[in-house]
């Protein structure tokens, strides 16, 4: 009796012990994103698991099961639309696949334009250049000299157009060509930036990186030395540069360590910030506002209708007030990613367009005034990089090109034209011109009979489709037959600047209205009554399971 006791009293202690622990793991389980975004580790085995195949032409027409006469429909407008592209670009078209064997971001973009089971039968008949010759106002030329709308945003750099861009670089190098390219020693342009970098972000102090990936990089760092902790929170589906495990899931090599990936705008997301003890930052990336807990959408996932956006100002400077309630309680840096976003929300960036004041900030795209940079700004404890009272405990960060003379030439000429009368103008209301310019499209779009509706955070928009179908990643093409540049992720996200004026939009609305009844026209958006997204993906993963095994 006393022995079963005794074993019972264990056996309860042992329970009181694990308990905290079972039930800190449950709320991280609760937090985290049901979607394979949120479950890293599955998404990874998910993707070794899906096979490669190709769609013959007959299945590339029919994949959906559409009539003969359907069929014969997309292939005449099939061939059609091949002919004018490759005709109409055929210089541009011969360099790209020249230089193609020795560039692999060709090799990828090229094959990840469309969903892959299609990819191999489009890029034979059907060519994309991946070269342009020079830019004037908001149009960009190939080599053949065509003509096109730049909705690519140059990756999110473009904010003020490309004649701005091109005149900060100019006057930005004249003001350094007199040191030249000299690294270590800085040029007096570094100083007037960071007093300027400060005064925008209210912080203390300023670090000057290549890339925005190395400046996130560099900030989660000094999170963890200063914290002494080593686990960063992001939020589903949001991107941080591709390093270590910060992008988790297919994409990345490694399996995710040190990184935790939750729900964003969730109260369970703030009860594990709460609870646990090994938190030292938060990643907060703007640009999740537009998707929440969505990945960066691409027309090469485009296997139905199921891609969903929408902005919800209010809500989400709600979380962000919460958030940094949050991490102030609970010593957390809260990091503002505003590399892509940045000054595109205004001068102030993210933190005066929410209204949140961030304990780090991340710059870059558009702050190097079109060259490449990136900065981190942050409180004076949070990006100090040494111990006095250790000498040897230090938190190293040096780059050989960081501060270059050049690019902080740019930089200031960049940051001084911020403050203008015509820049301030641009950014003016940016919420009201771009919601109604969207709303505009949206209204022409619905009028036209067509499945294709828009939503923007306020320049940055993703098009979605209000229709089963498996062909909508071919509106990006009927797209570039219309004169509208898009980068390599098609519809996913068109980046307007903010130099557009209502004639440009007008005229790109037009565009973007014809390409899709060219598309309807040519039997794309044939739609099986009984087809729905569910039963559409069904079908590709009953496809992937046959070829698979």
């Amino acid at each position: 009796m006393n022995e079963s006791l005794l074993l019972t009293a264990v056996a309860l202690a042992a329970l009181a012990a694990t308990a905290p622990r079972l039930a800190q793991r449950l709320a991280l389980s609760r937090a985290k994103h049901p979607s394979l975004t949120g479950h890293s580790r599955m998404a990874k085995r998910v993707a070794r698991l899906v096979p490669g195949y190709d769609y013959d032409e007959a299945r590339f027409f029919g994949s959906d099961g559409a009539p003969a006469a359907v069929q014969q429909q997309r292939r005449d407008g099939f061939a059609r639309l091949a002919q004018t592209l490759n005709t109409r670009h055929a210089k541009s078209i011969a360099l790209t696949q020249q230089a193609r064997e020795g560039i692999s971001d060709l090799q990828f973009t090229g094959a990840y334009r469309v969903p892959f089971q299609y990819s191999r039968y489009l890029r034979q008949q059907l060519s994309v250049g991946g070269f342009v010759q020079r830019t004037d106002g908001v149009f960009v030329f190939d080599l053949d000299g065509e003509r096109f709308y730049d909705l690519t945003g140059s990756y999110g750099v473009n904010v003020f157009g490309h004649d701005f861009y091109k005149s900060c670089i100019a006057e930005g190098s004249a003001r350094a060509a007199d040191l030249g390219p000299i690294l270590g020693s800085y040029h007096p342009a570094v100083a007037w930036n960071v007093a300027e970098l400060k005064r925008i972000s209210g912080l203390d102090e300023v670090s000057f990186h290549m890339s925005g990936t190395e400046a996130v990089m560099q900030a989660v760092r000094l999170a963890r030395y200063h914290t002494k902790r080593k686990y960063l929170v992001r939020f589903s589906g949001a991107y941080h540069g591709w390093w270590e495990d910060v992008q988790p899931g297919p994409g990345n090599p490694l399996p995710p360590g040190n990184t935790y990936t939750l729900k964003e705008m969730d109260q369970r997301t703030l009860q594990v910030l709460r609870q646990r003890k090994d938190i030292a930052c938060v990643l907060v990336n703007p640009l999740q506002a537009l998707h929440p807990n969505a990945a960066a959408p691409g027309d090469s996932s485009l296997i139905d209708s199921g891609r969903r956006a929408g902005y919800d100002k209010a809500a989400y400077v709600e979380w962000l007030q919460q958030l940094r309630r949050v991490c102030s309680e609970r010593g957390i840096v809260l990091i503002f990613d505003e590399v892509f976003m940045g000054f595109r929300l205004g001068s102030g960036g993210a933190q005066a367009y929410y209204g949140v004041q961030a304990d780090m900030v991340t710059y870059g795209k558009t702050l190097g005034g079109g060259l490449p940079v990136g900065v981190v700004c942050g409180k004076r404890a949070l990006m100090k990089r040494f111990r006095e009272e250790r000498p040897a405990d230090i938190c190293f960060a040096r780059g050989t090109f960081n501060a270059h003379p050049y690019v902080m030439g740019a930089m200031q000429v960049f940051l001084e034209r911020l403050q203008t009368a015509p820049v301030q103008a641009l950014l003016a209301d940016l919420d009201t011109v771009w919601n109604r310019r969207a709303e505009r499209l949206n209204l022409k779009l619905r009028e036209a009979g067509l499945p294709v509706q828009v939503a923007n955070l306020t320049s940055v928009w993703t098009v979605y489709y209000t229709q089963p179908s498996r062909y909508n990643w071919m509106l990006q093409f009927y797209l570039r037959a219309q004169g509208l540049a898009l980068s390599w992720v098609g519809t996913g996200r068109l980046i307007f600047s903010h130099n557009y004026s209502e004639a440009d939009f007008d005229a790109v609305c037009a565009r973007f209205v014809s390409a899709g009844l060219a598309m309807q026209a040519d039997g794309w958006w044939w739609a099986d009554p009984q087809a729905t997204n569910k039963t559409i993906r069904r079908g590709v993963l009953r496809e992937m399971i046959q070829h698979r095994f």
